[in-house]
């Protein structure tokens, strides 16, 4: 690892935590993300690193990669922000990418709380130290004085959180890499495989009588519990038909239909008149998002009595992230593998990831610093040794990736 490297680094270990808690002060959940973006945008231009607000793309919410976001008030005054170091050529380029959106959280998790090289907060670890990591490496290699013939393009996305419709954006403006780094927490491993997810709505309307009268009517309620049965049933098919990823050993632990909400009829001593499931269906890369909605529809018209075929409604419209993967041998995880000196793994999370294969068609792996069960908790943190250790791997890749120039 470059010594040169590693001494800057380790000498602005102060700098990255105050840097690290102050954007943490930013409670920047979807829709207000441009306060930190400025701090951003702001810090890395007295870095010297040339950065630009983007604005979102106008055309994004009539895509059809597009996620619903609950309580949408449009993108003005909203942006990704971008820095762009242009190479010498003839070397490989790379993008590097992360979220400034966070969860919502108590008050107290966006204070500044710094304690024995911990940062605390919200967004420590998902996705605020990650941003800091990249912003890290750029430094690093500009005071070093060492250029790369390929070039790098950073970017600092919105709306992660709520499906990734600040990725969406940045492809849709036309960038494109030999490769993308997502940041991510991943314990400093490489994954490069992501599970999908997949949101959906499910109502039935049974036919409300007097529960004196109950012959005369139909449960709505009864007739979505054998919906449910049926629902569960594709999910052991789904882990069955799953078996056999290298990078997804037990994936039981990924592939689920997840009843989250339900809620039906209007008075106990009623024939319940309707009922409605949400939920969501976790799945890996041998299934496409259009296998998933296909599938299920299938489930429910071969499997479920006659009533609630004929009178229930499916919908899939808000979170709909595609699971992705590329070889594990495949260069760009290898070299940033070896540049960590860590494992290759597949991450039963979902993320930008997805985006950047299916939609930008590039070759993206995963890889950070923090650990991932402290994502969206109340106790979120990461270490900043890690930050360091995590930043002076991504600058060593870059050089190996993109190539130093003479």
């Amino acid at each position: 690892m470059n010594s040169d490297i590693a001494s800057l680094i380790a000498g602005w270990s102060e700098e990255t935590a105050d840097l690290l808690a102050t954007l943490i002060t930013f409670q920047s959940t979807v829709g207000n993300e441009q306060p930190v973006q400025e701090y951003l945008a702001d810090y890395a231009g007295k870095l010297g690193l040339d950065p630009r607000l983007v604005p979102i793309h106008p055309n994004i919410e009539s895509d059809e990669d597009y996620t619903l976001v609950p309580g949408h008030k449009g993108y003005e005054g909203r942006a990704n922000l971008v820095i762009t170091i242009p190479g010498t050529g003839g070397g490989r380029s790379i993008i590097l990418n992360s979220h400034v959106d966070v969860v919502p959280a108590p008050k107290e998790l966006f204070q500044r709380k710094i304690e024995n090289g911990i940062v605390h907060g919200r967004g420590a670890c998902d996705a605020k130290g990650n941003v800091v990591t990249i912003l890290l490496a750029l430094r690093a290699l500009k005071e070093a004085g060492i250029r790369l013939r390929g070039d790098v393009i950073a970017s600092f996305v919105i709306e992660e959180e709520a499906g990734g419709n600040g990725a969406l954006s940045f492809i849709m403006d036309g960038h494109r890499a030999d490769g993308v780094i997502v940041l991510e927490s991943t314990d400093l491993n490489v994954a490069s495989a992501n599970r999908g997810a997949v949101w959906f709505d499910l109502g039935i309307e049974g036919k409300s009588t007097h529960m004196g009268r109950w012959r005369e009517g139909v449960n709505a309620i009864e007739e979505m519990m054998e919906v449910i049965r049926i629902l569960k049933d594709y999910e052991h098919h789904l882990v069955a038909e799953s078996v056999g990823d290298p990078l997804f050993p037990d994936p039981a632990a990924s592939v689920k239909v997840n009843i989250g909400m339900i809620e039906g009829g209007d008075w106990p001593s009623m024939v319940a008149g309707h009922c409605r499931i949400e939920g969501g269906i976790g799945f890996l890369p041998n299934k496409r998002l259009s296998d998933i909605r296909t599938e299920v529809r299938e489930a429910i018209e071969h499997n479920a009595g006659e009533w609630a075929k004929k009178h229930y409604e499916l919908a899939f419209k808000r979170l709909h992230n595609e699971a992705y993967g590329i070889p594990p041998d495949h260069p760009l995880a290898v070299t940033l593998r070896d540049s960590a000196q860590s494992e290759i793994f597949g991450m039963t999370a979902s993320c930008d990831a997805r985006l950047f294969w299916h939609r930008g068609g590039m070759p993206t792996v995963v890889f950070g610093p923090g650990k991932f069960p402290y994502a969206h908790a109340n106790d979120e943190q990461i270490s900043v040794r890690d930050i360091d250790l995590s930043a002076r791997i991504l600058a060593e890749f870059l050089e190996q990736w993109c190539g130093r120039a003479t």
